[in-house]
């Protein structure tokens, strides 16, 4: 596999990462209301290495032959996003005070912001667009490595500048706000809004 194409998709996968969309969304939100990022920023790994897994073992050319697969799992993904927006604004966070301890809002279980994260990733539209459309035009047959293999080392540099870039997110969003609880809530409602908008828009397009 050539390194040209390794570095392409690297290219593209960060610059899809450092658009801000659910997954800024989720990482900020975590940062303000757990103690650490750490268990959510894992669910969204966890995510992508189940589209990575998906991709590996041939689903994709399976829902390239079948557009309404994908459209399916695009709506799923919205509804679970407006479904997120909205617990979001209706439990706002509160920073953890210098020492550790968590604001007013108790903060989930890790089992559970680790579900979240890898069912915000599993089913991000724009994860499903590079993993199922895009990852596979970067696979190169006949250079002796097996596409699996070639799917999984692109899905691994995807995975592993996701954790870097949204554990930065997190962590930045926490010490940002960690003294500012106002402004800490009105990030919160603007990461859930912006869940809902994301997700409307996306059952609006599917609909239409």
């Amino acid at each position: 596999m050539a390194v040209s194409s390794i570095t392409a998709f690297w290219a593209v996968s960060v610059l899809l990462i450092l658009v801000p969309g659910a997954d800024w969304a989720y990482a900020i939100s975590a940062g303000l209301r757990d103690r650490s990022v750490a268990p959510a920023v894992g669910g969204l790994l966890l995510g992508y290495v189940g589209l990575t897994a998906v991709v590996a073992a041939g689903i994709a050319a399976v829902v390239a032959d079948h557009p309404a697969v994908l459209a399916g799992l695009t709506l799923l993904g919205a509804l679970y996003l407006i479904w997120l927006g909205v617990t979001t604004l209706t439990r706002p966070s509160t920073p953890a005070a210098p020492d550790g301890t968590p604001g007013t809002a108790a903060p989930a279980p890790w089992r559970s912001r680790v579900l979240q994260g890898a069912g915000i990733s599993g089913l991000n539209p724009k994860a499903l667009l590079l993993f199922l459309a895009l990852l596979p035009q970067f696979t190169q047959p006949g250079t002796g490595w097996p596409l699996a293999l070639q799917i999984s080392t692109l899905g691994l540099i995807h995975i592993l500048s996701c954790g870097a870039i949204y554990l930065c997110v997190g962590v930045l969003a926490r010490t940002v706000l960690r003294t500012r609880p106002t402004a800490a809530r009105v990030v919160t409602r603007i990461s859930g809004a912006a869940m809902i908008v994301i997700g409307a828009v996306l059952v609006v397009e599917q609909l239409t």
